[in-house]
């Protein structure tokens, strides 16, 4: 823990083995009113989320034990608190493979201070939507979709979604019957950052489709409208 204050905000775990940034991240998540926990090691991490439950996790890949990227699914295993990757690594592939094991965003270092103020927020109201909303399971065709659970069954059968099809069909499920644009699934599921990247929305939607649809050349509940955005249909049309 940082300095022993006391901070009723959220808790903000800051996992970062550069200990001037480390601290300077403390500094101006505190003044925002967070409390801050710090991890400069991957096991370090992993223990303050067990033990701590912290709202949410600021992630560096570059860790001296562990690659962030086998810590990003160590922590999803324990805790669902949204993670954030910050990290100087540039490169989408791993930028898709942090999204794909389990986090929520992604910043690449440089950043700016307001850009990484503003991702936070919105990392935590999106979480706080997911947690608060009232109807937190959505029933479509023969899928009951528990958004709390995180769980898809078909029937007594799991199927299973990798952390990027959950948030991506969440999303859709959270507006059931109504056309989501396509920057809008984009800004939920991968992060602002990714607002360009249309076809990240059409390779998953493509993948949920083989999942979920009988036919996914003729789908019955994921639904393109044009160049507009998706739709999730409750019911076989």
């Amino acid at each position: 823990m940082s300095n022993g204050e006391t901070c009723n905000g959220p808790v903000v775990l800051v996992v970062e083995d550069d200990r001037n940034l480390n601290r300077n991240l403390s500094m101006v998540l505190k003044a925002d009113g967070y409390h801050t926990i710090d991890a400069s090691t991957g096991q370090r991490a992993i223990e303050e989320v067990r033990t701590r439950n912290p709202d949410l996790i600021l992630l560096d890949l570059g860790l001296p034990d562990f690659d962030g990227l086998a810590v990003v699914p160590m922590i999803r295993a324990n805790s669902s608190a949204p993670i954030i990757v910050v990290s100087g690594r540039s490169d989408d592939s791993d930028k898709v493979r942090a999204l794909d094991a389990g986090a929520d965003d992604y910043l690449t270092k440089p950043f700016s201070v307001p850009e990484l103020q503003a991702r936070i927020r919105a990392t935590l109201r999106n979480h706080a939507r997911v947690l608060d909303g009232t109807a937190t399971t959505v029933e479509f065709g023969p899928y009951t979709f528990n958004l709390a659970a995180r769980s898809l069954m078909r029937g007594d059968d799991r199927v299973h979604l990798s952390p990027t099809e959950f948030r991506l069909l969440g999303t859709l499920a959270r507006h059931l019957d109504c056309l989501v644009a396509t920057d809008v699934l984009l800004k939920e599921t991968w992060g602002a950052a990714y607002r360009n990247r249309d076809d990240y929305v059409r390779v998953y939607m493509h993948a949920l489709r083989r999942k979920l649809e009988s036919d996914p050349t003729q789908p019955k509940h994921i639904l393109n409208e044009a160049g507009l955005g998706y739709r999730l249909s409750p019911s076989a049309t």
